[in-house]
């Protein structure tokens, strides 16, 4: 057990994942989180656990992936026993559905890139007719598709509650309403953290996982976190009888019987509103692939803003000015709970080493002024 004191900045589900799994290996952890306040990303987030097409550009993203997606299940199972939550975990296989010959050779292609370069990441390319046998629902305009049976979903909200639970059931505090607004580095003492309404905190150790609000947070502890917003809008059916029996890019069916549709992947700034020709072309896309959905009501829409790095891939970063302060932002907080649980957690509260080849994951390669970057998302 760690007598040093943690303190995880943001409780959404990549800070309460870090928190968590500082937390179950000993640490003394405090999370503050700002509450309902907050740009929640699991509120926006589709809920998939995908590996299927992660990292084409970086394969040690991919590795990363492949490993989390395998402790899944055992994160669910945990969780479900030490605090009683269901996290919603099916990884049963999903499929990605395309609609024009063009795009189904451009992801058979992307999958062969990364499967060749990383290892261990089979796929299934399938027609429509093949499709059919597994997805007897879809429409005659999806012309084909890919299967991963390293796939699934959960459900990101009971996710959430679950970790924080579990903070609870392992002895850590958790503070809402923190709206952090200021950090402090004294040597030989720690963290002075302080919140905008004027309560603060010493710590030996610090996490910024504030999301959309790391950037100005992580300059005072000498660190470079660029982060940009990306709007997902979902939509929501009424509870349906089983018929997609398998998640999909395009729409999954949840153990509730509604059908979740989504999502959007919009440059918008800060604004999560849900917009009227947005929630048209989802409802449209989603008919076209099952097409009795055009007989569901929809009860539901919603925006939400979720953090994203230039490359769209994450940033994992210890400070060397102000030592025991870290930032990481991370666009997947779903798929990579586990890994952020089993791996980052520990390293964080200085009960384990960082895990190899992580320099990867430095904000250093977004500094290069010849450098450009687009993402996938």
């Amino acid at each position: 057990m760690s007598k040093e004191q943690l303190t995880v900045v943001g409780g959404g589900l990549v800070g309460a994942a870090i928190a968590y799994g500082a937390a179950r290996k000993g640490a003394k952890v405090r999370v503050l989180d700002q509450g309902d306040a907050a740009f929640r990303a699991s509120r926006g987030n589709f809920g998939l656990v995908w590996l299927s097409s992660k990292g084409g550009g970086m394969p040690r993203y991919a590795r990363w992936t492949r490993d989390a997606i395998r402790q899944w299940p055992e994160l669910h199972k945990e969780l479900l026993e030490v605090t009683g939550v269901d996290s919603g975990l099916e990884q049963n296989g999903g499929f990605w559905l395309g609609f024009s010959e063009k795009e189904v050779e451009k992801r058979a292609n992307l999958l062969a890139k990364i499967h060749d370069e990383v290892g261990d990441i089979p796929f299934q390319m399938m027609d429509h007719s093949e499709l059919k046998q597994y997805l007897p629902g879809i429409g005659p305009k999806v012309v084909g598709g890919s299967f991963g049976a390293h796939d699934g979903h959960a459900n990101p909200l009971m996710l959430l509650r679950a970790l924080h639970a579990g903070l609870n059931e392992k002895g850590a505090e958790v503070i809402t309403g923190a709206d952090v607004v200021d950090l402090q580095h004294r040597e030989n003492s720690g963290f002075i953290v302080t919140a905008r309404d004027g309560q603060s905190w010493k710590s030996d150790r610090l996490v910024l996982a504030a999301g959309l609000g790391i950037s100005k947070l992580a300059e005072k502890v000498g660190l470079y976190a660029p982060v940009t917003t990306t709007r997902g809008q979902v939509l929501i059916t009424e509870r349906l009888k089983p018929f997609i029996p398998y998640p999909t890019n395009k729409a999954r069916q949840t153990q509730e019987g509604s059908v979740q549709i989504g999502s959007t992947s919009e440059d918008v700034g800060f604004d999560d509103r849900t917009t009227t020709d947005k929630i048209e072309w989802l409802a449209k896309r989603a008919v076209d692939t099952f097409p009795s959905l055009a007989n569901a009501r929809l009860v539901r829409a919603w925006g939400a803003l979720r953090p994203l790095t230039p490359d769209g891939y994450p940033i994992y970063q210890a400070s060397e000015a102000c030592p025991g302060a870290y930032a990481v932002i991370c666009h997947s907080g779903v798929t990579l709970a586990s890994i952020h649980a089993s791996a980052i957690g520990p390293w964080m509260s200085g009960l384990a080493e960082a895990p190899e080849e992580f320099e990867t994951f430095r904000s250093e390669r977004f500094l290069d002024p010849n450098a450009s970057f687009t993402n996938d998302h």
